[in-house]
């Protein structure tokens, strides 16, 4: 092998090329830049969770000092704008198609939630903006408002939209309704369990921040976003102009996990504000705003059944899940609770059938959309909390009721209860390897260390399988610049993931081209033809296909060129390790010198290309299939209910691993995420839709104690529906995090007589069921 492409080929842990410039705080985020004669807005929210909207008083802010301009809902109504619309094409089980009610930028007739936008003011400077922001009059007139999905779908529940009937946007169902009870009816043993994943903060490092201009008759939006020709299609469809009118520029993201995809009303008022005054306008959310404004994620309440023979292998598998929407349909908030869980419940097992329904409603909250995961870590928690629950009904033990139902590698390719096809895997293997790693067989002498310590220690198994995003087109552009660079050009965006160092090494490895000079390009919407964002951990399965697809191109058109420049037949050229060679000679040129070569040539003859640049759309790979097993150890202080994660154990196969040190720290993300959920994050509303969770005083997140040092096993099995054999790993952790957390915390408080505890865990949820226990 290259020295070079063993240093920064495929495979190998290349640290992250950004690092250097992010962690002296050099990068650029929207709220770093600063545009000439650039204006500031404050956006007015609903400070009610649900009311008719009786009017809006703007007189007094308009003559505060500073203010140029103020709008409402009224005024973009009249502008002509669009709503902003749900993308996902989802019909109800009787084949009609969802609910969509319009969602206009800002409220005219009724606000849902606390946090609804009701109008922008516009200033000289963000305290003006903010001080005349407070002067805005909104008369609301309030109704009674509904917090939770059970009780915004039971009969007499306030209702949110006159043609929304009992709040139901949809009424989803997958699967045989017949065949499913009748293998229920003829079980040996069933388990039934009520779950919730509850409702979460998505804690992105940088808040959203926006600045709209008109620039050269176009609308430019700079924006922290997931994708930007994605975004540019939906702004441009929202403002009724040609997407060729809308330009979005990205530049560093601080993350946002599902949470940035969309578009936002606020980027429809500062863009409005923009045209209307002839200057940019800035808008940057406060973390108080963001816990308002953002969409939230998860909020799930499942009724879960597992059918069960009298061997313990499963016959079928049942949901009846309530999705809350919040107090508008987002862009893909319906995927989550209804094919994300249909895909991702069935997990490593062979279950025969499957049946999913769901009913997706609104409710006077924050809307919900995607948020790590997005329905694949609940669909997997679901499942592992049933069998837990079943192993131990039946008394069969839990490894060997996993093993008994795990898909064996001789029936891959598979086609899953869910429809979906999984072509590779080694379930039981990694389940093994899992179990070595977590060092099973000592648990008991750890257990009776605990007790002696008057501690209750519990361990929990989180089997995974997570069906990545379908396929989408992708852009697969390379391009060799005048000062020696290579650019990569393509849709998914990085907002956190370090895509520029793995996407190098990927073109490192296929043109053999130096790993140093490689830059990546992906936050400029004018630069692509196509492009479908980050999200659903698909993004080095896609752009890594269309940098492989591209560079066969680029190999093409360097053969033409190279046969020319070393006189020979094309048919003669062959390449290898970054050189165009002639067969059976030491006659030679490198692709970087053939790529100056062009560029010097100011006549090219026929059949000899102008550049070895590629511009090529990629048709996607399909979903992937990454999965694994997670394995933990808590203790949990009786006296205080705290739980302590003691040991973290896991197992994954991400297919071919292009960067091992970015692999795990995506798992780490992920598995933190998922201990925050598991253990201590929910958002709380009071009766009347008040957020009582709204800041980081109210609302705990994971600090760095709360986190177990976390081990990290590859077993890749590549997979064989796309070129690299990857398999994606971004939202993993997530998926093996919650089951096998919350399993050891049940299997700690079985010891007391526990048999069941909802996400969070928090010391106070823990001590008063362990106190429950001790009265019964």
């Amino acid at each position: 092998m290259d020295a070079s492409l063993q240093k920064f080929g495929i495979g190998q842990p290349v640290p992250r090329a950004e690092d250097p410039v992010l962690v002296q705080g050099q990068g650029r985020y929207t709220d770093d830049i600063n545009l000439p004669d650039q204006a500031h807005a404050w956006i007015v929210r609903s400070p009610v969770a649900h009311g008719l909207l009786k009017g809006i008083d703007l007189e007094a802010a308009r003559a505060a000092p500073g203010v140029l301009g103020a709008w409402t809902g009224a005024d973009l109504e009249a502008a002509g704008y669009g709503p902003l619309k749900c993308v996902v094409p989802l019909t109800n089980g009787d084949g009609t198609p969802m609910l969509k009610p319009r969602r206009p930028a800002l409220a005219v007739d009724r606000v849902r939630w606390v946090g609804d936008p009701v109008a922008v003011v516009v200033a000289r400077t963000l305290a003006e903006a903010r001080d005349a922001a407070e002067l805005v009059a909104v008369d609301v007139d309030p109704l009674p408002a509904v917090t939770d999905a059970e009780s915004g779908a039971a009969e007499g529940a306030p209702q949110l939209y006159d043609d929304v009937p009992g709040n139901v946007v949809l009424d989803y169902h997958y699967g045989d309704r017949e065949k499913t009870a009748a293998a229920f009816a003829s079980a040996y043993h069933t388990v039934s369990m009520r779950l919730v994943s509850q409702r979460v903060i998505v804690s992105a490092m940088e808040p959203r921040s926006a600045i709209g201009a008109i620039e050269d008759g176009r609308w430019v939006l700079r924006v922290g976003c997931q994708g930007v020709f994605g975004l540019r299609g939906a702004m441009a469809d929202i403002l009724g102009v040609p997407p060729a009118q809308v330009h979005v520029l990205t530049g560093n993201v601080g993350g946002s996990f599902g949470m940035k995809a969309a578009a936002y009303p606020e980027y429809v008022a500062i863009l409005h504000a923009a045209k209307e005054l002839g200057i940019p306008v800035k808008w940057t959310d406060e973390r108080s705003g963001s816990f308002l404004s953002d969409h939230h994620g998860r909020d799930h309440v499942a009724h879960c059944e597992l059918a069960l023979d009298r061997d313990g292998r499963f016959l079928a598998v049942r949901v009846r899940n309530y999705g809350d929407m919040g107090g508008h349909l987002s862009a893909v908030g319906a995927l989550m609770p209804t094919l994300n869980i249909v895909k991702n419940v069935p997990s490593v097992y062979a279950t025969p059938l499957l049946e999913v329904s769901t009913l997706c409603v609104l409710t006077n909250t924050t809307p919900v959309s995607a948020y790590r995961g997005a329905g694949r870590p609940e669909g997997n928690y679901f499942m592992e909390r049933l069998i837990e629950r079943a192993a131990v009904e039946m008394g069969i033990d839990r490894v060997e009721l996993r093993r008994r139902n795990m898909i064996q590698p001789e029936q891959i390719p598979y086609v899953a209860s869910s429809g979906m096809h999984y072509d590779s895997g080694d379930f039981p293997a990694i389940l093994d390897e899992a179990l070595k790693a977590a060092d099973w067989a000592g648990f008991d002498t750890r257990r009776a260390a605990s007790n002696a310590a008057g501690k209750l220690r519990g361990r929990g198994i989180g089997c995974y399988l997570e069906v990545t995003a379908p396929a989408n087109k992708e852009m697969g552009g390379i391009r060799f610049e005048a000062d020696g660079a290579v650019t990569i050009i393509t849709g998914t965006l990085d907002y956190g993931q370090g895509h520029a160092t793995p996407f190098a090494q990927i073109l490192a490895d296929r043109l053999g081209v130096p790993f140093e000079r490689v830059r990546l390009l992906q936050g400029d919407s004018d630069e692509m033809q196509a492009g479908g964002g980050t999200g659903g951990s698909r993004s080095v399965t896609n752009s890594g296909q269309a940098i492989h697809e591209a560079s066969i191109q680029v190999v093409d058109k360097g053969r033409a060129a190279a046969a020319h420049i070393l006189e020979a037949a094309e048919a003669d050229i062959e390449f290898a390790g970054g050189r165009f060679v002639i067969a059976g000679t030491d006659r030679a040129i490198g692709i970087m010198e053939l790529a100056e070569r062009l560029r010097a040539m100011p006549v090219k003859p026929e059949g000899v290309p102008d550049t070895l640049d590629v511009s090529h759309v990629s048709a996607g790979a399909p979903s992937a299939y990454p999965n694994g097993c997670h394995v933990v150890e808590v203790e949990i202080d009786p006296e205080t209910g705290t739980v302590a994660i003691d040991r973290y154990a896991s197992v994954n196969d991400f297919g071919t691993i292009v960067n091992p040190l970015l692999v795990e720290g995506q798992v780490h993300g992920g598995v933190a995420q998922g201990i925050g959920q598991a253990l201590m994050e929910r958002v709380v509303y009071d009766e009347s839709g008040q957020l009582l969770t709204g800041s980081y005083m109210d609302y705990a997140i994971p600090r760095a104690p709360d986190v177990p040092l976390i081990g990290f096993h590859s077993h890749p099995v590549p997979a064989k529906t796309n070129p690299l054999g990857t398999k994606g790993c971004g939202e993993a952790g997530c998926a093996g995090a919650l089951g096998s957390v919350m399993n050891a915390v049940v299997d700690a408080l079985s010891q007391a007589g526990v048999a069941h505890i909802d996400m969070p865990a928090t010391p106070s949820r823990v001590w008063q069921v362990l106190q429950a226990a001790e009265a019964a």
